[in-house]
């Protein structure tokens, strides 16, 4: 026993009134495994009963609060111990200034990702509009979420962005969405005839649903043309674009069979002779 004790007493660093010996490493081991087996225990228990994004919401925070109740267990062991650690901190103050200022963005990006995943501001699958980019989510990390593009490149969005920049979730309401498409006749057209194409065109597309139905309204009266607008509801806001450009091509082929006319501006320009 007294050789045991004499081993663990054995030090190993002794600098700036700090010292470590042997049974200082071997506590600090021991209270660490002790605390990864409880921790492990909790999240196990914690998470038994929840749903799949909850449980990955809750793994997610948790291994950012594991990390925190480490250090705490670290610093309060070395202090139980009989380290000062007052001593060894004041001996990193210039390493932990230059390490804080480093990791400033860092940890504004992890309690931004906290606070994501706690109130669902962004969800896997979630289409959103952020700097002018529009993307599918499709992961939600502690520090960065990614999505994917139209043109199917991805997009690595620092979390703290969505606390600072105007986000557009286009589907957190509900998967669908309502779009629009806008076209222009020439005056002296037929606009019931012109209302009536475009919902025969909206009901027959299959990617448009008929319940809630699309409607038109005629916009506006325009400088060359009469405004008029299609909305219509889909339930797959990531293909917008393409669903949209097919719309466009079906209005053009339609009214080009009904001989209505699409028209580009023009001017009419009266020559007085003096």
């Amino acid at each position: 026993m007294k050789e045991i004790r004499e081993f663990l007493s054995q030090v190993i660093y002794d600098n700036h009134g700090v010292t470590i010996t042997i049974g200082t490493i071997v506590l600090l081991v021991a209270t660490l495994l002790i605390t990864h087996f409880v921790l492990r225990f909790i999240r196990v228990v914690a998470t038994k009963r929840l749903e799949d994004d909850d449980k990955y919401r809750f793994k997610t925070v948790f291994t950012f609060l594991k990390y925190i109740i480490f250090t705490i267990v670290i610093i309060t062991t070395l202090d139980a111990s009989g380290v000062k650690i007052t001593a060894l901190l004041a001996a990193s103050t210039a390493l932990f200034v230059g390490i804080g200022l480093g990791m400033q963005k860092l940890f504004q990006d992890i309690i931004s990702g906290i606070f994501i995943l706690v109130d669902k501001t962004v969800t896997v699958n979630d289409i959103i509009e952020i700097s002018g980019k529009v993307g599918k989510v499709t992961q939600v990390n502690l520090r960065t979420t990614k999505a994917v593009t139209h043109d199917d490149k991805i997009l690595v969005i620092p979390n703290h962005k969505f606390l600072n920049e105007i986000l557009y979730n286009w589907t957190q309401n509900n998967e669908v969405t309502r779009e629009f498409v806008d076209v222009g006749v020439a005056y002296g057209t037929d606009i019931d005839l012109v209302k009536a194409l475009l919902l025969g065109i909206a009901v027959q597309d299959e990617a448009i649903l008929n319940n809630p139905e699309p409607n038109v309204f005629f916009e506006d009266f325009g400088d060359s043309a009469l405004k008029f607008r299609l909305h219509f509801y889909i339930s797959d806001s990531f293909n917008v674009p393409l669903i949209k450009s097919e719309l466009r091509y079906k209005i053009y082929s339609k009214f080009k069979e009904n001989n209505i006319q699409i028209p580009f501006p023009q001017r009419d320009i009266h020559i007085i002779n003096t």
